[in-house]
């Protein structure tokens, strides 16, 4: 049987198991809140959305403070028995990063009011923050599929890129913080750093079953490939897509999800954002549809960030395999979540864990560019190695 489709992803990232009862959460919340704000605070409402996260759980609530009706978003740590994705969690160094970047940087972020590092509350830390009127690519179903970034104008597209490259300008201006971030050893570099606790990310997550030898061969490349310099190190956000972006009239309003935030080259972050939206579109190209087949391409995605920073990207065909290797053990490790819950069966292959192993051995061959219209996910022989 085929490991989980994409569209099934949003159940497999939040199994019946490790959810908490809305009820038990407002009533728990309000103590909690109480406790900070006094007796004439209160917790309203608390909802689970159901688009929730591959890691921390999102809750959203409504709360009065001081006499006004607040909507806030509250972001939870996993309960053990949920098999969380990641091996640990550090959500009161996300919010002291988040007030990092909000102290030093204009980029657009949540307005946060407080972090709870004890478990006693609800069960794991949480921190809490304003909610944001705005819109989100969405992921499920892809936003290649059909949404409102396909229906828009071209003009408005160019906007939404420039402004999303825009915010990584923004990061990698930031000073180095001293919190929230995983640093590399001393005598590491950066990068060697980022590949090592990727390794051991996966290590991890393939104990007491057979791991995935594309991955293995991906790792070896890695190495093979291995850049001679790194560009200095900034502060990277990690995980910098448009999906992680709340949009207004194309602009981004709020920028989410911090938890693999680092120091490293800013081509991690530059790649990221073109892989991940290349992921999509092979997505949508798999299932005969056009896609978006030039939005945040390559070309214009590290043009438009040398226009903003002065700096050119380089080693980009590293970076963003690399980016597909990331994205492999990440999507490994969550059908072996969905495998452990029941909502998947053990493929008889475990590269086809992968859902977009066709891409990485491509991208490996050096076949994956330049792009047309051939489908490149799970589709037999990667592009550019058919038999004429």
């Amino acid at each position: 049987m085929s490991p989980i489709t994409d569209d099934e992803s949003a159940q497999v990232a939040r199994p019946s198991e490790s959810q908490r009862d809305p009820e038990w959460l407002r009533d728990r919340l309000d103590t909690w809140l109480k406790s900070h704000e006094g007796d004439d605070a209160a917790v309203l409402t608390v909802e689970l959305p159901s688009a929730n996260g591959m890691s921390s759980e999102t809750l959203l609530a409504t709360a009065r403070i001081a006499g006004v009706e607040q909507s806030l978003v509250v972001r939870v740590a996993p309960m053990a028995d949920s098999d969380p994705v990641f091996p640990s969690y550090d959500l009161d160094g996300q919010f002291n990063l988040i007030r990092h970047v909000a102290d030093h940087t204009d980029v657009p972020l949540p307005t946060l009011w407080w972090s709870e590092p004890s478990p006693d509350a609800l069960g794991a830390p949480f921190f809490v923050m304003g909610r944001v009127d705005g819109i989100v690519p969405p992921d499920v179903m892809p936003y290649t599929f059909g949404s409102w970034v396909s229906e828009a104008t071209d003009e408005q597209r160019r906007t939404l890129m420039s402004e999303s490259v825009g915010v990584l300008a923004a990061v990698h201006a930031a000073p180095l913080p001293a919190v929230g971030v995983t640093l590399h050893n001393p005598g590491e570099t950066p990068l060697r750093g980022h590949v090592r606790r990727l390794r051991e990310f996966y290590d991890w997550a393939s104990q007491g079953r057979a791991g995935a030898p594309l991955i293995e061969r991906a790792f070896a490349w890695v190495e093979e490939n291995f850049p001679t310099e790194e560009s200095d190190p900034v502060l990277i956000w990690g995980d910098a897509r448009i999906g992680n972006i709340m949009y207004r009239d194309f602009s981004p309003v709020a920028v989410l999800d911090w938890e693999m935030a680092t120091v490293g080259p800013r081509e991690l972050d530059i790649a990221w954002m073109i892989f991940i939206h290349r992921f999509f579109q092979d997505l949508a190209e798999l299932a005969t549809l056009e896609g978006l087949p030039t939005f945040l391409s390559r070309e214009d995605v590290a043009a438009e960030y040398e226009r903003r920073t002065g700096h050119t990207p380089r080693d980009l065909d590293f970076y963003i395999t690399y980016s597909a290797l990331v994205h492999a053990v990440i999507m490994f490790r969550i059908n072996c979540r969905a495998i452990h819950f029941g909502q998947a069966a053990e493929p008889a292959d475990p590269d086809d864990m992968i859902l977009h192993r066709a891409t990485v051995e491509a991208m490996m061959a050096g076949t994956y560019w330049p792009l047309d219209s051939a489908p490149r996910l799970r589709s037999g022989t990667p592009r550019g190695t058919e038999e004429a």
